[in-house]
């Protein structure tokens, strides 16, 4: 069940708004509707698993990280109303196939799966919150320290030059996407904190507009500068002179560096190899993908036609209408994601600190690549 009563408000503090909340021993979680920023701040509370399904369909949350947060708790919440193995079993492939193309949700569920399958039925339930509850905890910890790793690029680049650091992000990789901190925008936060002069370019990208609505919102939030651009601009600004580094997330990175990333990326990292521009992958781990050979092998999610033939803003009396935006019958094709080859990645920010290469990746970690073969 999705809670009727929306909660519409604001956050207490512009910068404490979490993405995902569990009040301890509360079986049911309140999420943040991100289809309503940047006009509305409203946040619904999740209490069964289909209302979890739900929710990651019509991308009330999105983001390769929260979604797999998110799944984590649905199956959670589908152990409390029955453990046994069928509903066990029917609860993760309804959940898993939600949203194709993040290779976090599978994760998620197939970690909490592996905790509970061995268990007397008795005691999965509460077996599953405990490790939906370390997925969450541990998605904090994993973007925070990517945060401090970006942030040292960011240092570098403050010490080289005078005047604001401009960043170039696309899509949504903020707060709103993971459990807090956000992966592109973790070493953003950490930089303005600390004082360091940053510009940040934030594309508005089409058609859902994650980043005018998502991204410019949080940096707006936290008092960050920034500039929203048409996604169709960013090869005149690196070529301008005007971007400094490119700071992307992903959805799932192949074994072979491969990033997909929201449509549109591949675009930015082809001006940014043209115009010597640093572009690089904020990863954290539970989105790689060591059975994927290459970025060949991603299912690409096609979604519905509707969200490139209209658009939903409001008008100068607050109210939310939906426009049309081409000539009735058109035709439209809505591929959510890209692939961005491993060659045009300058580098991967992960939380144990930044590889330079794929074969980095490999050698940085083992034990993860052992523990998902």
């Amino acid at each position: 069940m999705i809670d009727s009563a929306y909660s519409i408000g604001v956050p207490a503090d512009p910068a404490s708004y979490r993405a995902l909340r569990r009040t301890p021993g509360a079986h049911v979680i309140e999420v943040i509707d991100q289809r309503a920023l940047p006009h509305a701040y409203v946040t619904v509370r999740i209490a069964d698993a289909d209302a979890a399904a739900l929710a990651i369909r019509k991308m009330m949350v999105r983001g390769a990280p929260l979604i797999g947060v998110v799944g984590a708790y649905g199956l959670a919440l589908a152990l409390d109303r029955d453990p046994a193995d069928a509903a066990l079993a029917k609860a993760h492939s309804a959940l898993d196939a939600t949203r194709p193309t993040a290779v976090n949700l599978r994760w998620a569920l197939d970690r909490v799966r592996n905790v509970v399958a061995a268990l007397p039925l008795s005691e999965r339930a509460a077996a599953a919150w405990r490790e939906a509850d370390a997925v969450a905890s541990e998605d904090i910890a994993i973007n925070h320290a990517i945060g401090v790793h970006g942030l040292e690029l960011l240092r570098e680049m403050a010490r080289r030059r005078s005047g604001p650091i401009n960043v170039m992000t696309h899509c949504n990789a903020g707060a709103l996407a993971t459990c807090g901190w956000g992966t592109a925008t973790a070493p953003l936060f950490l930089a303005h904190a600390e004082g360091l002069p940053l510009h940040v370019w934030i594309s508005e990208t089409r058609p859902r507009l994650q980043g005018a609505h998502l991204t410019a919102w949080e940096m707006g939030q936290r008092g960050i500068p920034y500039t929203l651009f048409v996604d169709a601009a960013s090869g005149l600004l690196m070529r301008r002179g005007d971007v400094d580094v490119v700071f992307v997330g992903a959805d799932r990175v192949a074994r072979n560096g491969d990033a997909c990333n929201k449509i549109g990326t591949y675009d930015k990292a082809l001006a940014a190899r043209d115009n010597r521009v640093p572009f690089y992958v904020a990863l954290p781990s539970p989105t790689i993908d060591w059975q994927l050979t290459s970025g060949d092998g991603v299912p690409i999610e096609s979604r519905s036609a509707e969200e490139v033939l209209t658009t939903l803003g409001r008008d100068d009396y607050g109210q939310a209408l939906r426009v049309s935006l081409a000539p009735p019958g058109t035709r439209a094709v809505n591929y959510a994601f890209d692939i961005t080859p491993a060659r045009l990645v300058t580098g991967f920010i992960t939380e144990r600190g930044i590889a330079r290469a794929a074969e980095w990746l490999v050698a940085m970690f083992p034990d993860e690549q052992r523990k998902r073969a």
